[in-house]
């Protein structure tokens, strides 16, 4: 199976979807790359990030659409593309700017479907950027997920590796419904094997990146790779570990979550986001509320502090959960002095 990057296999299934079904379009802000000097000949840079890279060559500036910087209209037009039958894939640069269009999303296409009693169906795809990391500040590193998964009518996904990435978003381009699909900006240089061809991940289904006995790790997105680092290097000293990837947060695939408590006993849930409302915060109430008999420990979460994210580098590196914390909590949870009496 060929090894390709994460940025590459969103790259590929854009192009994928795009082959099968002339009824997708990708619009957004420099997802040509607008045009270069006085030729006029553009330079399809494909967006800060280099996703998009050869999608206008291939399918025409009419199906590969540069827009103003207005996230409200871009989601707001890829809404009434929906409605009359294509299937828009809109990029927000980042999903800090989510703030500007979501009454698009929480209050219009979100609900179409239900309050038209199902006659219409609203199939757009918002592809956006989220995650600290690389000292791009408090105003682009954030991760607004949980937020989101709050919406009834949203789909959110957050894919952890390249084949995931890769299968999620034909899901998404393919579903009938809304689909936020999270991109972390940390991952896009990050590879694994990746399928050829057509590939679906479906919704709803986590993915059990580590199994273990001792203790379940869920992570989401980059935190993934953090969890399993620190499940490879446990697994030497013969700590079990094991790390669930929902890949979604809506819908959510709880079963995978309970089961595995009832077989470990403990939980440490590791989520970006700030740690009030989040799905470290659900995640802990699910298994609280539905395995609470199977706890040996408390629930540990490992978060973000509740601030924006830091200017600084220094203390942004800081502020992201890291390796040494996601052990520590691991460690903890698994101390007999506060493990549960049998």
């Amino acid at each position: 199976m060929p090894v390709k990057s994460y940025r590459d296999a969103i790259n590929e299934a854009l192009k994928l979807e795009m082959r099968r079904d002339p009824r997708v379009i990708v619009m957004g802000e420099d997802v040509v790359g607008g045009l270069g000097g006085s030729s006029g000949v553009a330079e399809a840079a494909g967006g800060t990030f280099g996703v998009t890279a050869g999608l206008a060559a291939e399918f025409g500036r009419k199906r590969v659409i540069d827009t103003p910087i207005t996230e409200s209209a871009i989601v707001g037009a890829a809404g009434g593309a929906a409605l009359t039958g294509l299937r828009p894939v809109a990029e927000l640069m980042f999903i800090d700017f989510i703030g500007v269009c979501l009454d698009q999303i929480l209050n219009q296409q979100a609900k179409f479907r239900y309050m038209f009693g199902g006659r219409c169906t609203v199939p757009v795809t918002i592809r956006t950027l989220m995650g600290a990391g690389l000292g791009a500040g408090p105003q682009h590193s954030q991760s607004l997920h949980a937020m989101l998964t709050s919406i009834p009518g949203v789909k959110v996904a957050l894919p952890s590796n390249a084949a995931d990435a890769k299968g999620l978003l034909a899901t998404a381009i393919r579903d009938d419904d809304p689909v936020i699909f999270c991109e972390h900006k940390f991952l896009y240089g990050e590879s694994a094997e990746v399928p050829d061809g057509e590939y679906l991940v479906p919704f709803g289904e986590a993915n059990v990146t580590r199994t273990g006995t001792q203790v379940t790790v869920v992570a989401f997105s980059r935190m993934v790779l953090l969890a399993n680092k620190v499940a490879d290097k446990l697994a030497k000293e013969g700590i079990s570990v094991e790390v669930i990837d929902p890949r979604t947060t809506s819908p959510l695939d709880k079963d995978s979550i309970l089961e595995s408590v009832e077989k470990t006993g403990r939980l440490v849930v590791v989520d970006e986001a700030y740690p009030l409302c989040s799905m470290a915060s659900e995640i802990a109430s699910l298994v609280a509320c539905e395995a609470l008999d199977a706890l040996k420990a408390p629930v540990r979460k490992v978060t973000a502090p509740h601030t924006p994210v830091p200017a600084t580098p220094f203390l942004e590196q800081d502020w992201v959960p890291s390796v040494e914390k996601i052990e520590a909590a691991i460690r903890a949870t698994l101390d007999r002095k506060l493990a549960r009496a049998g």
